[in-house]
Formats: C-alpha cells, sequence, structure tokens
C-alpha cells in the first residue's frame, strides 16, 4: 500500500514548511500511541519523534514536514483535544533541502 497524505484543500496554494510539535501528555501506556495515531490518520510519517518522561508527563517532540501552517494548527488543535495531553505547541522550521553528492 503506497497511501498519499491528503492534501490540504482549505490551504492547498500556501507553502508547505516543517514543523516541530512540542507536548506534555500523561505517562500513561497508551499516551504516545494515541499522540502518534493523529498523525498517521492522515497518512503523515513524522521524520522525528523524541520522548522523555518527567514525573507524571511524558516530554514528547515530533517533527513533520510537507504541512501549510493551516493544516499544522488544525493537528495541533486535535493533539489539544485529548484527554491524555495537557500542552501543545508548534513552531515552523525552517525547511532543508538535502542534496545527494
Amino acid at each position: 500500500m503506497n497511501a498519499q497524505p491528503r492534501t490540504d484543500t482549505w490551504a492547498a496554494s500556501n507553502a508547505h514548511s516543517t514543523v516541530h510539535y512540542r507536548l506534555q501528555a500523561e505517562a500513561e501506556p497508551d499516551s504516545l500511541c494515541r499522540v502518534l495515531n493523529l498523525f498517521a490518520l492522515q497518512f503523515l510519517t513524522p521524520h522525528s519523534v523524541q520522548v522523555s518522561q518527567q514525573d507524571d508527563w511524558l516530554n514528547i517532540e515530533v517533527g513533520i514536514g510537507g504541512l501549510s501552517w493551516h493544516r499544522a494548527e488544525v493537528i495541533a488543535q486535535k493533539l489539544r483535544n485529548l484527554v491524555c495531553v495537557g500542552e501543545v505547541s508548534l513552531t515552523n522550521q525552517q525547511r532543508v533541502e538535502l542534496a545527494v553528492v
């Protein structure tokens, strides 16, 4: 199965960028699965995921490219709606082009 990411019909003409999400979720066994599932449902694969536990919280960082800012904000709002998530922030990273040498 070679699924393509969903197109952003609300902001199809907007520039796409790399977005970095930072969030805190309850340190429960299913919290990370719930967070990553929101990306999977959109056929999006993060290029980086980092998780560390501090007391009763998981500090989660997710980097993903190819999103319009509108779509990134919609995903951030969906993350905020998860019961296990306490706080979400996102930043727009400069897009880095890699060249094959």
